[in-house]
């Protein structure tokens, strides 16, 4: 069984000092105009100095059209250099790889930052309109852009989010992206966004600049199958350093049923997947849990909930094999002493269980 603190080479730039990546986590924590605020870097450097081999922002916004949230981070604008390029030093310093990750809300950018959200297709419940042609080709450049913009930060690589309902994953949705322009439709015209992102980035940045996709299995209108199949093909194409996938909880079945033979993190091991690595998330608050999946298969986990409750989970678990999240809810007290900010512990009291009183 791999060890979970093993190095994990990737196919540019630095390896992993071990298997722990922080999974893209919301947190609410950056300035009204998306800069890095002193709370969201502390959060962040506090994870690398637990002892994740890789920490990743949150969904950073790729254009202010697609403005997810408030408190989002930004990577839209050369604006956005100078407090990114604090965060890549810093992180760095403690011994971490790190990413932004590249993110555009599409449909479910709320109206009342954004206006008139924007995706693939018009969506009669959130009053979105869809893109022209030439709209989306600027969106996807938008992307491309951020990925450079997150090297010259000085980042060691880019994520682009491709999963949970967000634009590129709307595009990926076959029963509302039917557009006839090439950029819907059929499964190569629905995909067509993500590998020319991957194909551009990748030429646009350095030999050591690391890139990742993140992609969900299931809901949103994705089909497993399809999942699966467009897994493979990134993973073999031999331009993504790691495949991210959100499972929502490892080793549970797949709400398809003729899918439910196994748990849906053995439907993605079972993939090629050349010199991609393979990374899962979903339910994995505990070591028994991140060797479960290593063993299963994965190159390497991401912890989001479990990375909120203990900046040094990883440290943790190499001390003690039988290391365990503390069950929720916390107090304010704890999350506050695990270095999130008050406005991330607001946030997280609003997950239900979470946070006591």
């Amino acid at each position: 069984m791999t060890d979970m603190f093993a190095p994990l080479g990737l196919a540019h730039g630095p390896a992993m000092t071990n298997r722990f990546m922080l999974a893209p986590l919301t947190n609410l924590q950056s300035n009204p105009d998306g800069t890095l605020s002193d709370d969201e870097i502390n959060w962040l450097v506090k994870r690398a100095e637990g002892g994740f081999g890789l920490v990743m922002t949150a969904a950073a916004f790729v254009d202010p059209q697609g403005i997810g949230f408030p408190g989002q981070l930004g990577i839209a604008s050369d604006d956005h250099l100078p407090g990114l390029t604090r965060l890549a030093q810093a992180l760095r310093a403690k011994g971490a790889l790190s990413s932004v990750q590249l993110h555009h809300a599409g449909i479910r950018s709320p109206k009342e930052i954004v206006g008139t959200p924007v995706g693939p297709f018009a969506d009669a419940e959130t009053g979105a309109r869809a893109l022209t042609s030439a709209e989306v080709e600027q969106l996807r450049d938008s992307f491309i852009a951020a990925a450079v913009r997150a090297e010259r930060a000085g980042f060691d690589g880019a994520e682009i989010h491709g999963a949970h309902g967000y634009v590129l994953a709307q595009f990926l949705d076959a029963e509302n992206n039917t557009r006839d322009d090439g950029w819907g439709g059929d499964y190569a015209g629905r995909t067509r966004i993500i590998r020319e992102v991957i194909d551009v980035v990748r030429a646009a940045t350095g030999p050591q600049f690391q890139l990742g996709l993140r992609l969900s299995p299931e809901r949103f209108g994705i089909q497993l199958g399809e999942a699966k199949r467009f897994a493979e093909e990134v993973m073999t194409a031999g331009q993504l350093d790691y495949l991210d996938m959100s499972l929502w909880d490892c080793f549970k079945l797949p709400n398809e049923e003729e899918f439910a033979d196994r748990p849906l993190i053995e439907h993605f091991t079972a993939l090629e997947r050349g010199a991609t690595r393979l990374g899962v998330a979903g339910k994995i608050m505990d070591a028994a849990r991140v060797r479960d999946c290593l063993a299963a298969g994965a190159d390497f986990v991401l912890l989001g909930r479990g990375a909120i409750l203990h900046h040094d989970f990883p440290a943790q678990a190499k001390a003690d094999p039988a290391f365990a999240s503390a069950p929720t809810p916390v107090t304010r007290a704890h999350l506050l002493t695990e270095g999130l900010g008050p406005k991330f512990v607001d946030y997280m009291a609003t997950w239900k269980g979470f946070v006591a009183g």
